[in-house]
């Protein structure tokens, strides 16, 4: 059902120096910081060969990511994001097995401007997943 790995998302205290430590001190392409209100966060993605890191900061009081940086004032990994060709189907096969999907289970847009889904981190050893439809036929070959 999975396909290739999106992102791996870290949340941040400070989004500017982190995404400097990525541009200047690793070498990476990073993009600019873009808000997501609906999600309660700001993003910065930085490009890699394979796959990107989205480095995540509050956007907001009610920020998820300010309850995860309360908890872990460093920051640190807060979600891998998994390709799927349905999300409808991934999320019916899902609910089926047994999953939890968050919020009110029906998907958001995400900061590619494609739906996605986050799961229950207690359904997956403690790891939140979000899955991110992804078109096959817009895949790089």
């Amino acid at each position: 059902m999975i396909g290739r790995l999106n992102h791996v998302a870290i949340a941040v205290p400070d989004l500017e120096k982190a995404a400097a430590n990525y541009r200047d001190l690793l070498g990476a392409e990073v993009h600019h910081p873009q808000a997501l209100p609906e999600h309660g966060v700001t993003v910065v993605f930085v490009l890699l060969e394979n796959s990107k890191i989205e480095l995540l900061h509050p956007l907001g009081e009610n920020s998820p990511i300010a309850k995860f940086l309360e908890a872990n004032p460093s920051g640190g990994m807060h979600h891998v994001c998994f390709e799927v060709a349905d999300l409808a189907a991934a999320a019916e096969t899902l609910v089926a097995g047994g999953a939890r999907i968050l919020g009110d289970g029906k998907p958001k847009i995400g900061a590619h401007g494609l739906p996605v889904l986050f799961l229950h981190p207690k359904d997956f050893d403690g790891t939140l997943i979000e899955l991110e439809e992804v078109k096959p036929e817009l895949q790089p070959a």
